[in-house]
């Protein structure tokens, strides 16, 4: 085995540097092949006495044997050193495959890329707006997109209900609705609580303390209550929703369903918006009752309204349409979060870290278009005098 190494070995010319005159001046010539089996001895001799020679180089090619790219790439190593210390170099009597050659590993091995302008302030302010309008058109499309499948979808379920996916909506409302119970009462129970001990404290220095309770009736079921379940179901359900389509999306179980024929937005996307749409309202109706229990009890430990008087101011200041008020808002907002959520998860590329910048961002835009949902609701209210 050894000898047919050495057989192999001696079928190539060693790589060597010898002194030669070109047009009467020094030059130095590369001799025999400078090819991948030859490499280590050929940065060698670049690396002795010849290839450091001080002074202009001029590189006479022309006894080259064989060379490859691992040849070129030294060739190019010793061209390079020479001119990074100044000098000027000049290659003679090269072949046009070697040319070729060279150059290819050159500008491989040193690419040159052209500098990035300088670009001025108010350039850079307008690249980034139009970059974040380009992403947020995308993204309202693609939001759009899956609106038009999922109520498509829904469409043909209603026409066929053979095609109704029931145990999906009934697990997923149970996730949604069920599960999230404790945490949405006993939040909305302490934000009761905290606004009729701030009204009750400050009314009391104007002798109104029995008007805190027309305050928690009206701004319980007419905003805070819906607002502030909505935003938890975007923090808890909203994730989830994302995370778990997105986990899916990595593990191409998305591709997979389309593989077999099936639907994504039917399978994935409709149960989940639809049991979404049906459990937001029933935590808003729990919300505004823990809400006003958790006011009624501090009015009568905190600022001395008896229950029975609570109650009776209550009914007084809140009509069935304060109540109806807040209820609307809850389909709606529970439609934003369930589409942007599911978008959000689909968008998921195959990294963990894209699964958590999707999830985050899922949270940050289903907040804020229930925010803007709920503002867009005040203004049409207060236009049909509600």
């Amino acid at each position: 085995m050894t000898t047919g190494v050495a057989i192999a070995r001696r079928s190539f010319a060693d790589p060597s540097l010898s002194p030669v005159s070109v047009d009467g001046a020094s030059a130095v010539a590369p001799q025999g092949d400078w090819v991948i089996q030859t490499a280590r001895l050929a940065e060698t001799v670049v690396a002795g006495p010849a290839g450091q020679a001080a002074g202009d180089l001029v590189l006479d090619l022309g006894g080259i044997g064989r060379l490859d790219t691992a040849g070129a790439l030294v060739l190019n190593r010793l061209i390079s050193a020479h001119a990074e210390a100044g000098r000027r170099v000049r290659v003679v009597n090269v072949s046009q495959p070697h040319r070729v050659l060279i150059e290819a590993v050159r500008d491989k091995a040193h690419p040159e890329l052209p500098p990035a302008p300088a670009l001025p302030l108010w350039r850079k302010l307008l690249t980034r707006l139009g970059e974040r309008g380009v992403r947020t058109y995308g993204e309202i499309i693609a939001v759009l997109g899956v609106l038009g499948g999922a109520t498509t979808a829904f469409a043909l379920s209603l026409i066929n209900p053979r095609k109704i996916r029931f145990i999906p909506f009934v697990h997923q409302l149970e996730r949604t609705a069920l599960n999230a119970t404790p945490i949405i009462a006993l939040m909305s129970f302490l934000i009761g609580g905290i606004i009729a001990q701030q009204g009750a404290f400050y009314f009391r220095r104007f002798g109104a303390d029995l008007y805190v309770v027309d305050m928690v009736g009206v701004l319980v079921l007419r905003e805070i209550g819906v607002l502030l379940t909505a935003i938890m179901v975007a923090g808890r359900s909203g994730s989830s929703f994302t995370a778990e389509l997105g986990s899916m999306k990595m593990r191409e179980e998305v591709d997979a369903l389309r593989v077999i024929g099936l639907d994504p937005i039917e399978v994935l996307v409709v149960p989940r918006v639809v049991a979404l749409m049906v459990a937001l309202p029933i935590l808003t109706f729990i919300s505004n009752i823990a809400s006003i229990l958790g006011a009624a009890l501090v009015c009568v430990l905190y600022a001395g309204i008896p229950f029975d008087i609570f109650m009776q101011r209550l009914g007084e200041a809140v009509q069935f349409k304060t109540f109806m008020v807040g209820m609307w808002k809850a389909p709606f907002m529970a439609l934003i979060i369930g589409l942007v959520a599911c978008v959000e998860g689909l968008q998921v590329k195959g990294s963990a870290e894209s699964l958590g910048t999707q999830t985050t961002q899922s949270v940050v835009k289903a907040i804020f278009m229930v925010i803007v949902v709920d503002g867009i609701f005040a203004m049409f209210y207060a236009a049909i005098g509600v």
